[in-house]
């Protein structure tokens, strides 16, 4: 049986859209997952802030592996949905995303989501995220 931090980076290490997006882990503990990102003007919209779909897929995956962590062995995870608020502009030089789990069902998982951005030694908070996640049985 794999624990969390592999099953979770495992996992993490397969999404081709984290990669694209230069993201990275940060922390992983139960019931909670970071997920870092610099920023890039290729992910930047036209006034020049990090794009909402480039913010929004970051601290989505950050819920979702948050979840993860309390899922049972035997299951994978999928958003059912989720609301973002964006709360500032989102500039900085990089941005973490910080997934938590509010309540762990046995088939969903309701979670919070930020995202701090950080210009030098200053963070400032842009966005907030609720997510319904579910617990999908893997087949085999």
């Amino acid at each position: 049986m794999k624990n969390i931090h592999t099953r979770i980076s495992d996992s993490f290490n397969s999404q081709g859209l984290m990669a694209t997006l230069g993201a990275h882990l940060v922390l992983i503990a139960e019931g909670e997952v970071h997920i870092a990102l610099p920023f890039s003007p290729q992910l930047s919209q036209q006034h020049g802030y990090l794009h909402a779909g480039a913010l929004t897929s970051v601290v989505d995956s950050a819920c979702g592996y948050a979840a993860l962590t309390k899922a049972p062995v035997d299951y994978e995870v999928v958003t059912a949905e989720f609301k973002i608020n964006f709360l500032r502009p989102a500039l900085g030089e990089r941005f973490l995303a910080i997934g938590k789990v509010l309540n762990a069902g046995q088939r969903l998982t309701v979670c919070t989501g930020e995202v701090q951005a950080f210009s030098g030694s200053e963070s400032k908070l842009i966005a907030v995220m609720q997510a319904t996640i579910v617990n999908v049985r893997v087949s085999g």
